[in-house]
């Protein structure tokens, strides 16, 4: 998916905007900034072409300002069920990691065992991994496995600290291994209508891409 590219600017030359454009601008802001916060999507499957654009585990994310979250809930108890699917940032002030708990899990049944499994583009932010943490030390029988593609500011104090806190939480923390983009390849992409499915065709720095985040990662978390 090729990046998209900004108009030019006259600020870019030092020269300020238009008075019309300026007001347009902020009406636009305006009417972002009134928006929901974040939108459910419905199905179970994101389109192909943004599983291969935001997913992708580059070093440096250039263009990827959106979050995909794909979930597996398996309920345990009288009655065991699963449920999938995937939530995606919609707007400027959206967290799919706060849509998740706000509208797929907001509440936890205490007689019931929770495992959940997260497929993230990039790991939480400090204020989403704020709300992982408060989740799970509020309900001990939540267990939750967040597999990202990519590391979200790792080089930040305050980013790291929220990891290591993350862990110790009881939050499982994973790099995702090309065997894991084809896992969601498989099970949360969806193919073109009346086509056969196709085969998951790795990037070519996909394994070496790996390899630089679990090592930063783990120096994170040691």
């Amino acid at each position: 998916m090729a990046e998209k590219q900004e108009e030019p600017s006259n600020t870019q030359n030092g020269e300020p905007d238009s008075a019309e454009e300026g007001e347009e601008k902020k009406k636009k802001k305006l009417r972002r900034e009134d928006l929901p916060p974040f939108e459910i999507v419905t199905g179970e499957r994101l389109p192909a072409i943004f599983f291969k654009f935001q997913f992708r585990n580059v070093e440096y994310s250039s263009g990827r300002n959106k979050t995909f979250l794909c979930y597996v809930v398996e309920t345990q108890g009288k009655e065991s069920a699963t449920s999938r699917g995937y939530l995606e940032d919609e707007h400027a002030a959206a967290h799919a990691e706060m849509a998740f708990f706000n509208t797929i899990l907001p509440k936890c049944d205490s007689s019931l065992r929770y495992n959940i499994t997260w497929y993230v583009s990039s790991s939480p932010c400090v204020t989403c991994a704020e709300r992982i943490i408060e989740t799970l030390k509020k309900n001990k029988n939540l267990r939750l496995t967040i597999m990202v593609g990519r590391l979200f500011m790792w080089e930040e104090p305050e980013m790291q600290a929220a990891l290591k806190n993350m862990k110790s939480a009881g939050c499982k923390l994973r790099i995702m291994k090309p065997q894991d983009f084809e896992y969601v390849w498989q099970n949360f992409v969806e193919q073109e209508e009346g086509e056969e499915a196709k085969d998951f065709v790795p990037w070519e720095d996909i394994q070496e891409n790996f390899n630089y985040y679990e090592e930063k990662l783990a120096e994170i978390l040691h």
